[in-house]
């Protein structure tokens, strides 16, 4: 959107940890244009209009401290990016969100800020933000603005899209006890809690405990009242009809006066009470048979409508009902006085509020006409007119806490009937004059069992004492020391996050636990793939975290997802960072090393207080993020003395080193020795100094959560480099007669590794096959390239199928560059087309080093070159079938 100059370039939601808060955002890239130089106290009248629109900004503190803060800055002079910020919290708490956090801050590019603000429903909070930039601009330019319109119509999107008031108190009660949280629909109240094979699901007060044969049951009222009169509980008497001759023949059989509801109904919908003739059962039929199913018509039971909460067998909370009803003042209509009561901010359309606003539909006409009144009708001063008979909340009901009034004998009545239907959570509703009182005494019964109760009488009676009856049901669900977490290592870094992902779950996989994992080759469950591609992105997390198998989630976590969406998890039991190096410089805001460094430690931040940062020693910029974790610290190094680890461990601190040709595990001064380095043949005795970093990584990571040394042993012994453990990490094989090497590598880090790894004897002559992404800028991608220059002796360049908006054949004319003009080297469209011509243009005894963008096409195509050389040696001229490369 663009106004006066103002353009908004983009709007970000990051839906997890991220790079400004520990919470779900809003991040906003604000242009404000030609307001750069125009301050709030430079437009007349600005503070008073705007203020006038929103009186809630008179609360903000901002950086005063103080209410009132906030309109001071305004009135001395403030600019639009900071101005917005507030006004969108103001907005989102008019609608009912209890958000309070923000920034706004400079980008270094004149005029154009980053906006941040907190949320709690994303297309709400979007909502909110444009209208807050909209509100404000009309403030400042005196234009003319519909604000209460506005914010009434923002207000109703926040009933469509926040969780109803059942739902909330839940989830509420679950984040208190620190339970993961998961929303599984934009605007519905499903829900998981906990993760992997902890989880449990909600759909409002309904949970994945409740049995499906107890809500069927109870979606059928007489199979219910059969099945409560079976046990001795009081019911009424009653009988389903399908017509309205058949509902005047049962009441006269029962006796007046009746009720009339839809034998399968729900939330008081349909319901008639009190019919004491033919006219007024008839047209109660004709209200009731609107709903699905029959009509049920029941005797009429004298006395007040309770509601009591059963939960896991406990009765937790009661309520009495009443019904929709006004107070007439001798001049308003009934209409108008029902309009007045709506105008009740606790009354809102729906079940989202406390209150729910009264409606003048069939029902209500029906009970006013058994007054001798209509909507046109004026009331008596003080005259109690009702609008329903039931009194359920969803009809404009009231509710009045009595659970501390609640006769024994009714509770335990109450928790047979729950217990009867096999219920989890039930709402049983009781007609009696005084619960104070056992029920049978007073010819009262249960009229009624909800297997999905609505929660909001209970947490916002009208009257009486809130009652949190959110924390029974997630203790039914998750009682006292039952877990709700698995445990979570998060990989982040630089060059080697993959290896170490893939190892770490080999690690737990040696352990038989199913592991979930997530890394730039896909998303495993098991070992077995799931998702094809790039999958270390938040969403690629959450995918893992769902699954119900998951015992162990091992996820990559990339720089772009934490920029793009946040983490994909709340916090992690340990938090791994392998090393910081220039890469992806230049996108995304972020230009230095130390800003990509304070990217990554973004998952640090996330360890839990009884978690782990396991750290790389060796790396300054990693080093320095133990300062960001709440858990423990365990630093790898390759070096016994490195300075950062010995002073950890003279504090009593954890570190895992190579000391003596063995990796060794440390707690203050206790030393011990694990593994011998020959025997991890991935890391060819330590030699691969890179593959050893990752082995030190995942070894403290294991460690770290307490897996069993015996069992981190065995897996670092049998864990392979290969194109079957670590698909593009640095695979070496064999193809007629040429070594070929086989890595993802994409930056300066990787092809140093490369090269280190590389012996420097001569021995071979090397070619290499390489396309770089073009999102990179031109001195990092120079930057690579320079690094392959002592070791390799012929090039292939080609582009990458996404050239980034690059020109054709851009980055390898740009990559050529950094050649000595003698140098051999050769350009391809394509990494398949690379490959081909690196493998014709190589002789057997050659190193040929393929930096693959795409690894299992490159491995498809050395498989296709590998049948080709297997049929000509025997002969076979046949079309080859394609096997594993060996």
């Amino acid at each position: 959107m663009t106004s006066h100059g103002v353009t908004v370039r983009r709007v970000q939601a990051l839906r997890g940890p991220n790079l400004y808060a520990y919470k779900t955002v809003l991040r906003v890239e604000l242009d404000i244009g030609p307001l750069e130089t125009r301050p709030s106290n430079s437009f007349p009248g600005f503070v008073e209009r705007l203020t006038s629109w929103l009186p809630g900004l008179h609360v903000h503190e901002c950086s005063i401290g103080r209410p009132g803060g906030f309109v001071e800055r305004l009135r001395r002079g403030t600019y639009l990016a900071h101005i917005t910020e507030h006004v969108t919290i103001a907005i989102q708490n008019e609608m009912g969100f209890d958000v309070a956090y923000g920034r706004a801050r400079g980008t270094g590019e004149t005029g154009v800020y980053t906006v941040v603000v907190a949320y709690e429903e994303e297309e709400p909070a979007r909502e909110a933000f444009k209208t807050a930039l909209e509100m404000t601009l009309a403030a400042m330019f005196d234009e003319p603005y519909d604000a209460p319109a506005a914010l009434e119509r923002l207000r109703d999107m926040a009933d469509e899209y926040r969780m109803g008031p059942s739902t909330r108190a839940i989830v509420n009660a679950a984040r208190r006890r620190k339970i993961p949280v998961r929303r599984l629909t934009p605007t519905g109240s499903l829900v998981q809690l906990g993760y992997g094979i902890h989880q449990k699901r909600i759909l409002a007060s309904q949970t994945s405990d409740t049995s499906s044969l107890a809500v069927e049951i109870c979606q059928e009222k007489p199979l219910t009242n059969r099945v409560l009169r079976n046990v001795g509980i009081s019911v009424p008497e009653g009988r389903t009809v399908r017509s309205a001759d058949e509902a005047w023949e049962v009441a006269q059989d029962l006796g007046l006066p009746v009720i009339l509801k839809p034998e399968a109904g729900n939330q008081g919908k349909g319901v008639m009470v009190n019919l004491r003739s033919e006219a007024e059962v008839r047209a109660a039929y004709e209200v009731a048979s609107q709903y699905r199913g029959d009509v049920l018509v029941e005797r009429h039971i004298e006395g007040d409508d309770f509601r009591l909460l059963v939960v896991n067998g406990k009765m937790v909370a009661a309520a009495r009902r009443d019904p929709a009803q006004v107070i007439g003042d001798g001049r308003r209509t009934v209409a108008q006085l029902v309009e007045v009561a709506n105008q009740d901010p606790r009354r809102r359309p729906g079940h989202s509020s406390s209150l729910t606003r009264i409606r003048l539909d069939d029902a209500a006409q029906v009970v006013l006409g058994q007054q001798g009144l209509t909507g046109e009708s004026v009331p008596a001063q003080g005259q109690v007119v009702k609008l329903r008979q039931n009194c359920n909340l969803s009809t404009g009901g009231t509710a009045t806490d009595v659970t501390d009034e609640v006769h024994p004998s009714n509770a335990r009545m109450a928790e047979l009937a729950a217990q009867v239907l096999n219920l989890d959570v039930a709402g049983i509703d009781l007609l009696c004059k005084d619960i104070r009182r056992p029920v049978m005494e007073q010819g009262g019964a249960i009229v009624e069992v909800n297997a999905a109760p609505g929660l909001r009488m209970h947490l916002q009676p009208t009257n009486g004492i809130p009652r949190d009856v959110g924390v029974p049901i997630v203790e039914s669900l998750y009682p006292d020391g039952a877990p709700s977490r698995i445990p979570i290592i998060a990989v982040t870094g630089t060059n080697g996050k993959t290896t170490v992902t893939r190892l770490v779950a080999h690690m737990f996989e040696t352990a038989h636990q199913c592991v979930g994992m997530t890394s730039t080759d896909g998303t495993y469950i098991r070992g077995e793939r799931i998702l094809e591609g790039d999958c270390s992105g938040p969403r690629s997390a959450q995918a893992v975290l769902l699954h119900p198998r998951v015992e162990v989630a091992v996820l990559e976590v990339a720089r772009g997802g934490i920029l793009r969406e946040g983490l994909g998890f709340d916090w992690c039991s340990v938090g791994i960072v392998t090393n910081v190096s220039p890469d992806h410089l230049g996108l995304g805001g972020i230009n230095t090393l130390e800003q990509l460094a304070r990217v990554k430690q973004v998952v640090i931040e996330s360890v839990s207080e009884d978690g782990s940062a396991v750290l790389n020693a060796d790396d300054p910029l990693v080093a320095e993020m133990a300062a960001a974790s709440k858990g423990q610290v365990v630093y790898f190094s390759r070096r016994p003395d490195n300075p950062i680890l010995q002073a950890h461990l003279a504090q009593g601190g954890s570190g895992v080193f190579v000391e003596n040709g063995f990796i060794v595990t440390a707690r203050g001064d206790r030393r011990q020795l694990l593994v011998e380095l020959e025997r991890i043949t991935f890391t060819a005795g330590g030699a691969l100094r890179f593959q050893l970093e990752n082995a030190l990584a995942a070894t403290a990571a294991a460690w770290a959560q307490g897996l069993n040394p015996a069992l981190i042993v065995r897996a670092l012994t049998t864990f392979r480099s290969d194109h079957r453990m670590a698909p593009g990490r640095f695979n070496v094989l064999g193809l007629a007669g040429r070594q070929v090497i086989l890595d993802y590598g994409h930056n300066v880090g990787a092809m140093r590794a490369i090269a280190e790894a590389l012996p420097r004897d001569g021995s071979r002559r090397t070619l290499m096959v390489i396309g770089l992404p073009g999102d990179r800028r031109d001195e990092d991608i120079l930057a690579t390239v320079q690094e392959t220059l002592p070791f390799v002796d012929e090039y292939v360049f080609h582009d990458l199928k996404d050239r980034r908006e690059r020109a054709e054949l851009e980055v390898p004319q740009l990559m050529r560059s950094c050649l000595a003009p003698d140098t051999p080297h050769h350009f391809a469209a394509d990494g398949r087309e690379g490959i081909l011509l690196g493998f014709q243009r190589s002789r057997p005894g050659d190193r040929l080093v393929i930096i693959a963008d795409i690894v299992e096409e490159a491995l498809e195509v050395l498989e296709s070159l590998a049948d080709v050389e297997a049929d000509e040696e025997s002969g076979v001229c046949e079309l080859p079938v394609s096997r594993s490369l060996m």
